[in-house]
């Protein structure tokens, strides 16, 4: 991964037209081509990004990232404080816990129990952009992106949405629509999917085990 500290302007040319003005930023160029641009705060997600592949053409005093649909990035350099490229070697992955893995192979073995005819395309569909917990088919034979987390915050919405745009850049998969699927959802993140129009499911870990649920009913 490359890491490069610098003073620079951006602009995005594709489905609209963005521009980033002069500023100190950082960019992540990482070994499968794609390319971040961060600024110092705003949590996690970068400013512009162009997911892999590109093809990036650098000069002293630009870089112009393409993807195949024709999108550019263009990186305006003014001054270069830091340049640094480490090697990072193979990734092992995201390695859930117990009970998170466990509601992941649950919910494989039994789809259904989010939704009426939805049935298993694939288990962690591997993504450029990291796995999808579960690839499923609906009653139309529609794609559902499942994303599944013990708690449901925001980020987990955050993380669905970016594989939901993914997914459906792929003319075989889409239309793909999405479902986060947690033992327990914060209102602030069942929002965010409403807004998205992402499903939300609360799903009982005991129940799906077969056991007696230790939820309150009201009846």
């Amino acid at each position: 991964m490359r890491l490069i500290i610098l003073q620079c302007s951006v602009s995005y040319e594709g489905r609209l037209e963005a521009y980033l003005p002069s500023a100190k930023r950082l960019i992540l160029s990482k070994s499968d081509g794609c390319v971040a641009i961060h600024a110092d705060g705003g949590a996690y997600k970068p400013l512009m990004w162009m997911n892999a592949p590109n093809r990036i053409i650098e000069s002293p005093d630009e870089w112009v990232v393409t993807n195949p649909k024709g999108e550019k990035l263009r990186i305006k350099i003014e001054e270069i404080f830091s340049d640094t490229t480490h090697e990072f070697g193979q990734d092992p992955g995201l390695l859930k816990d117990g009970v998170e893995a466990h509601l992941q192979e649950l919910l494989a073995e039994n789809p259904e129990s989010l939704e009426s005819g939805l049935t298993l395309s694939k288990r962690e569909y591997f993504t450029e952009i990291g796995p999808v917990d579960l690839l499923c088919r609906d009653a139309k034979g529609n794609a559902v992106a499942i994303e599944i987390k013990r708690k449901g915050g925001i980020d987990g919405v955050e993380q669905l949405t970016r594989y939901l745009e993914f997914l459906n850049r792929d003319p075989k998969l889409k239309p793909v629509r999405g479902i986060f699927a947690a033992q327990q959802i914060a209102p602030q993140a069942k929002t965010l999917a409403k807004k998205r129009k992402i499903e939300t499911v609360e799903i009982d870990y005991d129940e799906l085990r077969g056991l007696e649920s230790t939820n309150p009913r009201l009846f």
